[in-house]
């Protein structure tokens, strides 16, 4: 156990690796979706869809991901996490039809979902109270550098080799992870099920994860549907192709930053996780009016805004579901995923119809109603989490109590009649 903890940041380090890889092939089919629509003669329509397959794989998929990420070795789930979405992409990279997308992309998504779930596990095994909101934003960032890494490679490799070349590249990448897994190892005891972790989960508790899941649903949704549509929004606000791309890759890696550095800091309270939760929506919801403004000035800081603060929650919202359920961390991951991939399911349809009907600014307007009922949703949640975590741990402890006094006297009844 003690070498283990001693090697702990290069384990969650792994694991962000893995959940960037495994979240890749939906967001390089995305960038690369303009080449790939003329050499598979298909539509931008039909792409869109082959990328929503993905994350609806990713979030249909959950519960059974979940159950499956419970009873594998974490190394286990997270290389081949990793290892399908490798193939994936390789895969992808030599595909003649349109068709090939959908089961390829199906499959990616499904493995797409062991991660959070072996994500939760590892860093309740192997991270310290003081630094799980940090464990948990560098798991978080992985959406970030999921996006940032597709970009590189169309910004470095499409123009001179193909699309193809691209994803080829991203597939390989892909496999870092995979040899890396053994360094995610989680020790013994962590197999082992206690009494919180198989009795049944308290209303109160399982009341809070759906609101918390929803409110991921709700706040992904409108940030995601932006960055779908993000070349368009700034071509409508009067912004240049080329700085709107480079707009692009630049929130990304603000993201990640901010993921990180929020972790560091909510490690130091760790019971204002949901109160920065709730704020972080909330100042996603304001980027996202500024977007709707329609001018290039507010459209660049309603970019970095959602970006940066809309996109940072994810990594804290681990962190609070893993304080909230000790015993059951791969509950915890599900509870991320389930929202985060709910909404980036429905976001690129659901703005795309928007905006065809009542334009751009309304579009956007209306993720970010989304976003600010995502933090209305977030603020309602009971308040102190210890409290309603000492709820999920003291209720089991109290039902094996009762049963043991039972036992008890049941013992008891039988020696009197003897």
């Amino acid at each position: 156990m003690t070498r283990l903890a001693g090697r702990r940041w290069p384990a969650i380090i792994t694991a962000a690796l893995a959940a960037t890889a495994a979240v890749m092939p939906g967001f390089t089919v995305g960038a690369l979706a303009p080449s790939m629509q003329d050499a598979l003669h298909t539509s931008r329509t039909t792409l869109g869809l082959a990328m929503s397959a993905f994350y609806a794989a990713s979030a249909l998929g959950s519960p059974v991901a979940k159950r499956l990420a419970a009873r594998l070795p974490v190394p286990v789930a997270l290389s081949a996490a990793a290892a399908v979405a490798s193939l994936s992409m390789l895969g992808l990279s030599r595909a003649g039809h349109v068709a090939v997308l959908f089961p390829v992309l199906v499959v990616a998504g499904f493995a797409n979902g062991l991660v959070q779930p072996a994500a939760g596990r590892l860093i309740a095994a192997r991270a310290p109270d003081r630094r799980r909101s940090l464990a948990a934003g560098t798991i978080g960032a992985a959406l970030g550098a999921g996006t940032l890494v597709p970009g590189l490679l169309v910004a470095l490799v499409v123009h001179p080799y193909g699309w193809r070349a691209a994803m080829a590249i991203a597939g390989l990448l892909a496999l870092v992870p995979v040899a890396l897994a053994p360094l995610t190892r989680t020790p013994p005891t962590e197999r082992r099920r206690t009494a919180a972790a198989t009795a049944p989960m308290p209303r109160a508790v399982r009341r809070t994860l759906v609101l918390w899941a929803v409110a991921a649903a709700l706040s992904a949704t409108g940030n995601n549907a932006v960055a779908s549509y993000f070349v368009q929004l700034g071509a409508h606000s009067g912004v240049p192709d080329g700085l709107t791309g480079d707009l692009l890759a630049m929130s990304a890696v603000i993201a990640i930053a901010v993921r990180l550095v929020a972790g560091a800091l909510a490690d130091r309270a760790p019971r204002g996780d949901r109160t920065v939760i709730a704020g972080m929506m909330l100042s996603g919801a304001a980027g996202l009016a500024l977007i709707a403004a329609g001018n290039p000035a507010a459209f660049l800081a309603g970019a970095v805004l959602a970006f940066s603060a809309g996109w940072g929650w994810t990594g804290l919202l681990l962190s609070a579901a893993l304080r909230l359920l000790p015993d059951r961390a791969e509950n915890a991951g599900h509870t991320v995923q389930v929202g985060v991939y709910t909404g980036a399911t429905i976001a690129p349809f659901t703005f795309g119809a928007l905006s065809a009907s009542l334009g751009f600014a309304a579009a956007a307007l209306l993720a970010a109603v989304a976003a600010l009922a995502a933090a209305t949703l977030m603020a309602t949640t009971i308040s102190d989490l210890s409290d309603l975590r000492r709820v999920a741990v003291m209720r089991p402890a109290m039902m094996t109590a009762r049963r043991g006094s039972a036992c008890g006297e049941d013992a008891a009844g039988h020696r009197a009649e003897a």
